[in-house]
């Protein structure tokens, strides 16, 4: 069975994003650049909730962006992509289906497809919604060397303890350290 990874990139002080919805913090160097190309290669799915779906379809098929990160663009642009969103009318960026509903039973469906695991990047909404669901097999979690101080929490909305076990780390050049964690869904 496939699994589902949850990867995303939080402060020191356990932000998701600033307090105006900034990333600019992010630590993107040439060393995580290869690790993210190398982390596309080894999923075949992308599952985003609609406001990362928008941010990524507005960002990943522009010029600038297929110019300046040609590798990491087209895996982007041609991989299968996943939008979860009640709100959302259509989906029109390259091989992206919309789900509306029955979002448990979807996705189980996709998981028992053969095939790579899926990854769903950012989309820390959808992210809590399929814990509550037991739907994320693995949680890499990148914490990057900033205190933000304001913003939007990781896991907003997660009232319930989730018990991960960390299998491993690696700290990268920029001091950002990637905590590899699975889920205990026996809590």
């Amino acid at each position: 069975m496939r699994k589902i990874i949850f990867q995303t990139t939080i402060s020191t002080d356990g932000f998701f994003e600033g307090k105006n919805h900034e990333i600019d913090w992010h630590k993107v160097d040439d060393e995580f650049k290869e690790f993210a190309i190398d982390m596309l290669y080894n999923v075949d799915a992308l599952l985003f909730g609609r406001k990362t779906y928008i941010l990524m379809k507005n960002y990943w098929p522009t010029e600038d962006v297929t110019k300046s990160d040609p590798v990491t663009a087209e895996r982007m642009n041609s991989l299968p992509k996943y939008v979860f969103s009640r709100t959302l009318d259509k989906a029109d960026w390259n091989n992206t289906t919309l789900i509306k509903e029955n979002i448990a039973e979807e996705v189980l469906k996709l998981k028992e497809e053969p095939g790579e695991d899926m990854a769903i990047l950012g989309s820390s909404d959808l992210a809590v919604s399929f814990i509550k669901l037991k739907l994320i097999d693995e949680f890499r979690i990148i914490v990057s060397p900033v205190v933000l101080g304001k913003g939007k929490r990781l896991f907003k909305g997660l009232n319930d303890k989730l018990k991960l076990r960390l299998m491993r780390t690696t700290i990268f050049n920029s001091g950002n350290v990637l905590c590899y964690y699975t889920a205990n869904n026996n809590n």
